[in-house]
């Protein structure tokens, strides 16, 4: 830790702070650093683009990995040694999960968890003001309230054509590889009109697709008697919103109704981001998912069956405690089964405090070995996917021009589309149009423009 050397700065009212953020970890985290990015800003604060002239710094840590702890860790103690007068924050999942944290990382000034962080603009002035380190990591209840943090520009990836909205916080599942139910508490969600409202704002700044997040995300509503499919249909009902799209969802939690109501949804996109984490169930077992892989194909078909179009994607886990080569082939066998799009490899990382972590564990050298053949095996479902879509019409939503040479934007089923621009000079950002699709290459399509706007 640094005990700051700065002064107060203000200036008609306003602090002259420059505020610096760099965020870990998954969609629902980013999302969380600009609603922090907000606060600072409503507080009078100056939020920056690079480091250098950064007077304080935000670092939003992410801890479902070992390398995710050891990221954030090392950027705090990075940012310490090029700015030793700064005011450095830490805070998101790690503090939340971590032990001994604040012994852990004395190179940060303010070390928060999962919760309050609105307060965050108070805590840096109270740490200039006094010069002293400030800890504040509140312990999660079973029934606290989903924590809203004001915003005033929403976390998008594409120039301002999608947006991300948070609707669900923490997991009840307890996995037994996960620490993030000691991360991010138990589920709760988001109320129905504060979720209505965003959308709306989103609508008015001129934002046509949604993307709905959570930590949890299909557990969204049930403590109010409410559905997913719930949250997709409010926001199908702002004028403006021409998608909705969802974040990772969990398979147990979809039933007919919810695929039926669904499909009623013009603006709903049919691309199935479905957890999987192993084909094996042995595997399944023992990692305390809720489902077999019987069940998970099962309702792929079944959705299949609804959505002729839908895409699936995925997560893997290769080299969990205990994995046979048998166990591993038959998940690789199931995956190819599936058909997925896409699907996203990652070897276990043991963590701290899970059941998984006290299990016999995986030579590193098998685990890479595994994840370099799933990462094959998705490859291959990849390009026959993309090739499957040659000669098919789908509207794009264009999001920005890749080069002086191609537009780019996405389809409903999140499958990347690019026109070369001497087909249109103009832009074409936040329109959707019509293209057939005419070449497949490596993780996208190529197409041309066959119609006039969409809408």
């Amino acid at each position: 830790m640094c005990i700051i050397n700065m002064t107060e700065k203000r200036i008609v009212g306003r602090n002259m702070y420059k505020v610096y953020f760099i965020t870990f970890g998954c969609k629902v985290s980013q999302y969380e650093t600009q609603c922090i990015r907000s606060c600072f800003e409503s507080s009078g604060f100056e939020s920056v683009e690079t480091e250098n002239g950064a007077d304080i710094f935000v670092v939003n840590s992410c801890t479902v990995t070992g390398s995710g702890d050891s990221k954030s860790l090392y950027a705090v103690r990075k940012l310490r040694r090029n700015h030793p007068d700064s005011v450095i924050i830490l805070t998101g999942c790690l503090p939340q999960a971590s032990d001994n944290i604040e012994e852990k990382c004395m190179e940060a000034d303010i070390i928060t968890g999962t919760q309050d962080r609105k307060n965050l603009p108070k805590l840096a002035m109270e740490v200039i003001a006094k010069k002293r380190r400030i800890v504040e990591i509140s312990d999660y209840g079973r029934h606290d309230d989903f924590e809203e943090i004001p915003f005033s520009a929403p976390f998008t990836e594409n120039g301002n054509t999608r947006a991300f909205m948070k609707i669900q916080d923490g997991c009840d599942q307890f996995c037994s590889y996960c620490i993030i139910p000691y991360a991010r508490g138990r589920c709760r969600s988001r109320a129905m009109n504060s979720l209505r409202d965003e959308a709306r704002r989103l609508a008015e700044s001129g934002y046509r697709e949604i993307v709905l997040v959570g930590i949890n995300l299909a557990f969204y509503g049930q403590e109010f008697g409410l559905r997913l499919v719930d949250a997709v249909e409010e926001c199908c009902k702002v004028e403006g919103i021409e998608r909705v799209r969802l974040g990772s969802i969990e398979p147990e939690m979809i039933s007919d109704n919810d695929l039926l109501r669904l499909s009623k949804l013009p603006q709903f996109c049919p691309h199935f981001h479905l957890s999987l984490q192993s084909g094996c169930n042995a595997t399944l077992r023992r990692m305390n998912r809720k489902y077999t892989a019987e069940e998970y194909l099962t309702l792929v078909e079944k959705i299949r069956g609804i959505f002729p179009n839908a895409a699936f994607t995925t997560d893997v886990m290769v080299g969990f405690p205990l994995e046979t080569d048998e166990e591993f082939k038959e998940s690789v066998a199931f995956v190819e089964k599936v058909r997925f799009a896409k699907i996203h490899v990652f070897q276990y990382s043991p963590r701290k405090g899970t059941k998984a972590a006290a299990m016999q564990q995986i030579p590193p050298n098998i685990k890479s070995q595994r994840a370099d053949r799933m990462k094959s095996v998705g490859e291959k479902l990849t390009a026959n996917y993309l090739q499957s879509l040659v000669g098919k019409i789908v509207p794009v939503l264009f999001e920005r021009e890749n080069s002086e040479e191609f537009h780019q934007g996405h389809a409903a089923d999140y499958t990347l589309i690019k026109i070369f621009r001497e087909n249109s000079k103009k832009s074409l950002r936040n329109s959707i149009f019509y293209v057939i699709i005419e070449e497949s290459r490596g993780d996208h399509c190529f197409g041309r423009i066959i119609d006039q706007e969409w809408r």
